[in-house]
């Protein structure tokens, strides 16, 4: 079998930066959508407001209810008056009450040395740093509920091309517009962002639309932004991520399937937790959880999405490649540039894309 190599180069396209959103649309539900028609290869500029009338009465759309926190922690180290930047990133799964963290600062972050974080209340010591990726083991003290602590002190961890300074007046408006309208389970450290246009009267109209909404979790972690460094694709390694799938999620995907309606992905985190699902059931979305490593990249097939709502992506990287997966990636790089001349906007706070 003729086999051709699959380069990270081929994923590269041009985007003005000027084009890369820096504040979400002034209210949810208006952003742009350019819709790809997959049997047609044709495009089709419309808003996400139209997303009722583009789907079929039966279609069933999937949302990721992940919640994120305010991950990113300031603070000092205990010893010396040196600032550090926290990011927290998961609950250790060796450790009980420890966390993997991320660190920022100009002094090594030793095991055993302690940091002061949010305004004090809580204390952080360095158990283990892995070298390969360096992720911190912190063993943490604090008096209440952790997230309520972090929410209240620390700030939402908008991806690094959303540019906010220290008091950011911005910072108040991420808060509010970097979550989704129906997040529910907190543990992500990036919002699901294509989930980001749907506002309470636009899920309402699906209803309305009898589209059904069903739910799955996958806690979106920093790994989302890293960039792929190998040129052969299927070198690179995901980060593993958690997902969960309700057996009434797995019930209405079934249901759907048997009866020939579409299974439409809202967002790439949804794609990787179905997808995930299906290749553990035998190729049937089965209820369960676990963390997920899965990389979608052409080629390769979709055994439970049928369609997707996404985001714009960055150049060269894995969701753009799972896009181009679905879609086709010249195709995909054609709506890029077609996005470009059109002056979208692009990545998590921009517009968004319809693939039927």
């Amino acid at each position: 079998m003729f086999f051709c190599q699959v380069n990270t180069s081929d994923f590269d396209y041009e985007l003005p930066q000027e084009l890369i959103a820096q504040t979400p649309p002034p209210e949810r539900g208006v952003s742009r959508m350019l819709v790809l028609h997959r049997d047609s290869r044709t495009l089709e500029h419309r808003s996400v407001g139209d997303l009722p009338e583009l789907l079929n009465p039966g279609d069933l759309a999937v949302f990721n209810d992940t919640r994120v926190f305010s991950a990113r922690s300031f603070g000092r180290w205990e010893d010396t008056p040196g600032k550090v930047e926290v990011l927290f990133v998961e609950p250790s799964g060796r450790n009980p009450g420890a966390w993997v963290a991320l660190c920022r600062s100009t002094r090594p972050a030793l095991p055993g040395r302690a940091m002061l974080l949010a305004d004090g209340e809580i204390r952080a010591t360095v158990l283990e740093k892995d070298a390969a990726d360096g992720h911190l083991e912190l063993s943490l003290e604090f008096n209440g509920d952790l997230f309520d602590i972090l929410d209240r002190t620390g700030v939402p961890p908008v991806p690094p091309y959303i540019k906010r300074g220290p008091g950011d007046p911005r910072l108040a408006l991420d808060r509010e517009r970097y979550q989704t309208v129906y997040a529910r389970e907190r543990g992500a450290v990036a919002a699901p962002t294509a989930g980001l246009h749907f506002s309470k009267e636009l899920l309402s109209r699906l209803d309305g639309r009898g589209v059904g909404r069903a739910f799955v979790t996958l806690h979106v972690g920093p790994g989302t932004f890293r960039p792929v460094k190998v040129e052969r694709v299927e070198d690179h390694v995901m980060d593993p991520e958690r997902w969960t799938v309700p057996e009434k999620t797995a019930e209405a995907i079934a249901a759907a399937k048997g009866r020939g309606s579409r299974v439409l992905a809202v967002g790439s985190t949804t794609v990787r937790t179905l997808e995930t699902a299906a290749r553990e059931g035998g190729g049937v979305v089965r209820a369960g959880a676990g963390r997920s490593t899965l990389f979608l990249h052409p080629p390769c097939d979709f055994l439970a999405t049928d369609a997707m709502l996404t985001n714009f992506h960055l150049p060269r990287s894995t969701l753009l490649m799972m896009v181009c997966a679905l879609a086709g990636r010249e195709f995909v790089l054609a709506a890029y540039r077609e996005a470009v001349r059109e002056r979208y906007r692009f990545y998590s706070y921009g517009d968004c894309m319809l693939i039927l």
